[in-house]
Parts: C-alpha cells; structure tokens; sequence
C-alpha cells in the first residue's frame, strides 16, 4: 500500500474516532481547495460518509459552517453543493493582491531579518528541491507559504491579514485551475529573480518583480477557468 493510501486511512480513523464536525469541515475544506471536490458538484453525503467512515450527524454540521462560509451551497431537496468560482470576483480579487504584493516588496528591504531571511533561503530551496522532484503539490504548498512569509516578513500586521485573507480566496481557484502545472517553471525562474532581488536589498526590483509574478499567475488562473466553463458550457449546450 502507498503512503497516500496510508495517509488516507489514517485520515479516516482519525475523522472516525473523533467524531468532530470541525476536523470534517476542514478535510472538506481541503478537498475543495484542492480541486477534488470540482466548483458545481453535488456533494453525495451517503459516499462522504462511507469514505469518511462517518455518519450522517457530524456531516451535515460540517457542511452547515461550509455553507456559512460559502465553500458550499444548499437548496432544499437538492443538497449541498460545491460553490462555483465567480470570475469577475476573483478577477477584482488578484488586481488587490497585486498591489498588496507590491507594497510589500517596498516594506520587506527596511524590516526583514537575518533570521526571517534564512527561513525564507530554506523555503525557497524546499521548492527548488520539489520541482526537481516533480512535487506539485508539496511545491505549491511551499510557494503559498513562502509568500505569506514574504509578506508577514513586513511586520505590518495589517498587510499580513489582508493578504491572507485574499490569498484564501484565491486557493481554491489556483487548485481547480491546476495553474501551477501550467506555468511551473516560469514560476520557478520568477522566484529565483524575486529570491536575487531581496538578497540584494534591491526594493524597487522586488516589488516590480512581485506585482508582475502575482499577474502573470492571476493571467493563467484566469484564462484556465474561462476556457474550463466554456468547455462546460459547451458540452451543456
């Protein structure tokens, strides 16, 4: 058995022995951000319970924060599903970040430290390591936490719950998109770029370098998207 498999298994004990709607809405929380649960889908409650091994109570508690927090949707006698991705949003979405990226670049030469600076040597080399690796996953999970640590490295704790705020948003679409597949390495030489920039203090290059690697993955994430719901339509049609 392979270690997925295992992590599964393990993951679904856990879910079992504790019972707790909580740890249920985050696997569901997870599977969404990742694509696995796709933007439209019905949720089958009778097969999560089954994979979870859990029943039907804790379920719909899960699903009920979900809903709140607007991962999900519900109408009576049609269930829960996976909400879709608003474009146009998500769109209005990146244009913040861009900026937020921008601003950090500035503020990250005046207040980052040495230590901060060689946590963020470590990630860096952890992604080259997972492109090496063929690591998507892993490699994304790094990138996301290398530009949270970028930005937190600013000490402006505004700033820092803005940008996570947004970026959470933007998760789940950057998974469903796969955008990281697409552009992998151009993302790869983009952090490089970005990693020699702040290496050498240089804030002008590092926030320009930042605002046009926050565009170009918002470009990709974009035109994924629209071409899938175009693909769905279609088929619709």
């Amino acid at each position: 058995m392979d270690a997925k498999a295992d992590a599964g298994i393990v993951r679904r004990a856990s879910l079992r022995r504790s019972g707790m709607y909580e740890d249920i809405a985050e696997r569901l929380r997870e599977m969404i951000r990742e694509g696995e649960l796709a933007p439209g889908q019905h949720i089958n409650e009778r097969e999560v319970c089954e994979v979870f091994d859990i029943s039907k109570t804790p379920l719909r508690e899960a699903l009920k924060i979900l809903a709140i927090e607007g991962h999900v949707t519900h109408r009576q006698y049609m269930g829960f599903r996976v909400a879709t991705i608003d474009l146009d949003e998500l769109a209005c979405v990146f244009e913040v970040l861009h900026g937020l990226e921008e601003m950090a670049g500035h503020l990250l030469v005046k207040r980052i430290d040495d230590a901060v600076m060689a946590r963020l040597e470590a990630r860096h080399q952890s992604m080259v390591s997972y492109h090496r690796d063929g690591k998507r996953s892993a490699y994304y999970r790094s990138n996301q936490e290398t530009h949270l640590l970028l930005v937190e490295a600013t000490a402006n704790p505004i700033l820092s719950s803005m940008y996570a705020a947004l970026m959470a948003k933007v998760h789940r679409a950057r998974g469903v998109a796969n955008a990281d597949v697409l552009r992998w390495h151009e993302s790869l030489e983009e952090h490089e770029a970005i990693m020699t920039a702040l290496r050498s203090r240089d804030g002008e290059r590092l926030a320009l370098l930042l605002r046009s690697h926050s565009e170009h993955t918002a470009a990709e994430v974009l035109k994924t998207l629209r071409r899938s719901l175009e693909a769905s339509a279609g088929k619709a049609a």
